[in-house]
């Protein structure tokens, strides 16, 4: 029988193994106890201030607080844009989710249009999710009530009361004021995120212009909440500063009077004070209700006035323009008499046809016999085509051209609108930027009487007449007069506006002034209907810029022809001749005669400024109703029969 063998006990060896183990777990022990030192002390010092902002946001929620937009009023303080309560829904996307989720059923409870839900969207993608964004405008009071029975369902989606931009006068000064419109991807993209916390946007006209001023500073408010999000109280608000109130030059009841003389023609015209270039008016026809674009026209609607052949979104003022006619006859002859080559006695005889040496063709005028003999002052009082066009020929084109760029043509009026059209004054630079050809002399003839190669504007055409007004000093234009910084803040006027002679002869500035007060006046002169009976003494100009040609020596009746091809009408004009107070430039499309069509807006004009007579029909308005809801669809004024004929001259 084997013998086992017995093991003996090390006790030594097992003791060295407990202290090297007790070790071990001792210095693992000290180790987790250092980091988890180190982890609080990460957690209360070094980080302190992150921890302790991201609990006081889950406590604490910030709400934005819009400013209300700043009030329009014209020069007599009658409010022309204002803001009236509304409520919107509003939703954050870090709060609500996939909006495949909630937005669904959200429309089964609100009614949401297809333009709505992807505007929604392409805004979602441009902004941080934790700004809110408008889901939809104008909520009506069943909608609010049906929406606050599930509130819970939705998080992060609100109801937001807030003040909606209205339009009391909508498309009186659809041209002038502009509108708001919801602020979109494009506007986030262009002004930066901050722009978000706002519901609208200035988009076009003074709304676009003043948008800085007009929609104040954003304020936020501190918002306890509990563990569902629901708000508790307020601990904190930092308050929205308002946006500035504008007072405009315009007059309510000038603008009104413009646009009922208009009747159903279509055209522009824009009156201002010669002494300071504050504009009183500005029409531009058709126009449209620019409460529709608020808070999102429809596709219906926006293609409604997009089609429109009369084109009412277009503004003909700031954006449009045409050969000027012979309202520039006399700028054209204050040009000769600056120059030296004309002196206001010497005489051109007019026989009807005009020829450049060795050229066939003839250059017709007014009268098919001619006028005869005539000075400065009777060529423009009967505006006498040979004169002009003898007058350019021998000024040169290039000469020609620096007169009329120094006269406000070719150049910005300075008007406080975005976009305006310079104009073209004819010239061999602005020939070579279209053409090879050279520039010919049949080219600068008939840039002498306005045709041709010019473009201008309505605001160009009444800042050089306001200026022959104003003994040659030539304002920048302006529309906005005043503003204020507060409800309870005076008014502050705004600085003047620059000026600069257009010449510094004073007998040529009169003896242009003469003729032109021999157009309303003289027996002769192209537009002495619209004085008959005035009080006052009218100086002004009629032109009539052609848009079809004659044929061979025949002059074509403008009435006779398709309407779209007859000419436009114009008048520029100031009174009282004595001390001018209101300066106007009227533009008639199709109008024919600017002595017939454009003459008589005018002459309403100066009745209505100047002895406060409104055209008939027309009541002054002292403190403008509210306007009722508007409509789905545009209305908009199109172009209908023209205005009467006139034999020609």
């Amino acid at each position: 029988m084997r013998r086992s063998r017995r093991l003996l006990k090390n006790t030594v060896a097992e003791a060295e193994q407990f202290r090297r183990r007790a070790a071990l777990a001792f210095l693992g022990v000290v180790l987790a106890l250092a980091g988890l030192s180190l982890w609080y002390f990460r957690l209360q010092v070094w980080q302190y201030d992150d921890y302790a902002l991201r609990s006081e946001q889950n406590r604490v929620k910030l709400r934005p607080v819009v400013p209300g937009r700043g009030l329009i009023y014209d020069r007599k303080g009658r409010i022309l844009a204002d803001n009236v309560p509304a409520f919107r829904l509003e939703v954050t996307p870090s709060e609500a989710g996939d909006p495949k989720d909630w937005l669904p059923a959200l429309a089964g409870l609100i009614e949401l249009s297809p333009e709505e839900i992807a505007e929604f969207h392409e805004t979602r993608k441009v902004t941080r999710g934790f700004k809110p964004i408008a889901l939809k405008l104008r909520l009506s009071p069943e909608e609010v009530a049906r929406f606050a029975v599930d509130r819970w369902r939705y998080p992060g989606v609100e109801v937001v009361s807030y003040l909606n931009r209205r339009y009391l006068h909508g498309p009186l000064f659809a041209h002038v004021i502009g509108y708001v419109a919801r602020v979109d991807a494009g506007d986030v993209e262009a002004m930066g995120e901050d722009i978000a916390n706002f519901s609208h946007t200035g988009k076009t006209g003074l709304e676009l212009s003043y948008e800085q001023a007009l929609r104040g500073e954003i304020g936020f408010e501190r918002v306890e909440t509990n563990v569902e999000g629901r708000p508790m109280g307020l601990v904190g608000r930092v308050p929205a500063v308002p946006g500035a109130d504008l007072k405009l030059s315009i007059d309510l009841d000038l603008q009104r009077a413009i646009v009922a003389a208009f009747g159903d023609a279509d055209g522009s015209a824009v009156a201002i004070d010669p002494k300071t270039g504050q504009v009183l008016a500005m029409v531009s026809k058709p126009s449209y209700d620019t409460n529709l674009f608020v808070n999102g026209i429809s596709h219906k609607a926006y293609n409604t006035l997009l089609n429109d052949p009369s084109r009412p979104l277009y503004n003909r003022n700031v954006l449009g323009g045409g050969p000027p006619g012979s309202t520039v006859k006399p700028l054209v002859g204050l040009a000769g008499l600056d120059s030296g080559l004309r002196e206001a006695e010497d005489e051109t005889l007019s026989t009807g046809e005009f020829h450049i040496a060795g050229q066939r063709r003839g250059y017709r005028d007014s009268h098919r016999g001619g006028h005869g003999s005539v000075d400065l002052r009777e060529s423009i009082a009967q505006s006498v085509n040979t004169y002009y066009y003898k007058l350019a020929l021998e000024m040169g084109i290039e000469t020609f051209a620096k007169y009329m760029h120094r006269y406000g043509f070719g150049e910005q009026t300075g008007i406080d609108l975005a976009g305006e059209n310079e104009g073209v004054v004819p010239s061999r630079d602005f020939k070579r930027s279209i053409s090879s050809e050279p520039f010919y002399p049949g080219e600068t003839v008939i840039a002498g009487i306005g045709q041709g190669y010019w473009i201008a504007t309505a605001l160009q055409l009444v800042r050089a007449t306001a200026a022959i007004a104003n003994h040659g000093d030539m304002h920048e234009l302006r529309l906005v007069e005043a503003r204020r910084d507060g409800y309870r803040e005076p008014w502050r006027e705004l600085p003047g506006t620059a000026s600069e002679l257009i010449s510094d002869n004073p007998e040529h500035l009169q003896a242009i002034h003469e003729g032109m007060v021999m157009t309303v006046n003289g027996p002769r002169g192209t537009a002495k209907a619209i004085g008959v009976g005035a009080p006052y003494t009218i100086a002004g100009k009629t032109g009539t810029a052609q848009r079809s040609s004659r044929k061979g020596n025949i002059s074509a009746d403008p009435h006779s022809l398709p309407y779209h091809l007859r000419h436009t009408a114009l008048f520029v004009g100031y009174a009282p001749a004595e001390d001018p107070k209101i300066a106007i430039a009227v533009v008639v499309e199709h109008g024919g005669y600017g002595g017939s069509a454009a003459a008589p807006i005018a002459r309403a004009a100066f009745d209505a400024w100047l002895l406060g007579k409104m055209p008939e029909g027309i009541e002054d308005v002292d403190d403008p109703t509210p306007l009722p809801a508007p409509a789905t669809d545009p209305a908009v004024t199109t172009a209908a029969s023209p205005v009467a004929t006139e034999p020609t001259p």
